[in-house]
């Protein structure tokens, strides 16, 4: 797994998204050169004060913004994480597995005959993300 530092965000292509990691959330329209995407804006992210108790951004996945605005299951996704939100063990855990629940659910079509799958499926790549995020904080 390659990992790329781009300013303050760092980059490692996982299975099936893009993980993207920074304590400025702003970083991800930078990243992505964009004033907006999906609901969200930059202006209004800069407005907002980023701190470890509150951020206009403290974790979020969804498709890599694309021109048109459209999108569909072949489209590639990001997972993002504010690292200034990942201020213990249990915060951290939590937020990165509650973004990796979101992915699962794309992942697996929102079959939710699959269940099991879905959850273990973040669960485990909470376990890898958690460990090379604990470098990062």
């Amino acid at each position: 797994m390659i990992t790329i530092k781009l300013g303050t965000m760092w980059v490692k292509n996982r299975d099936g998204y893009t993980l993207l990691l920074s304590a400025d959330p702003c970083e991800v329209f930078y990243y992505f050169n964009v004033k907006e995407m999906h609901g969200l804006n930059i202006t209004d992210c800069r407005l907002h004060q980023n701190t470890k108790q509150s951020s206009y951004i403290a974790g979020w996945c969804n498709f890599i913004p694309k021109v048109n605005n459209e999108y569909g299951e072949k489209d590639k996704r990001f997972v993002f994480i504010n690292l200034s939100r990942c201020t213990d063990e249990v915060k951290t855990t939590g937020l990165i597995m509650h973004e990796l629940c979101h992915q699962s659910l794309f992942r697996f079509n929102y079959d939710m005959e699959k269940e099991e799958e879905i959850i273990t499926w973040a669960e485990n790549e909470t376990y890898e993300i958690y460990e090379y995020v604990k470098t990062l904080i």
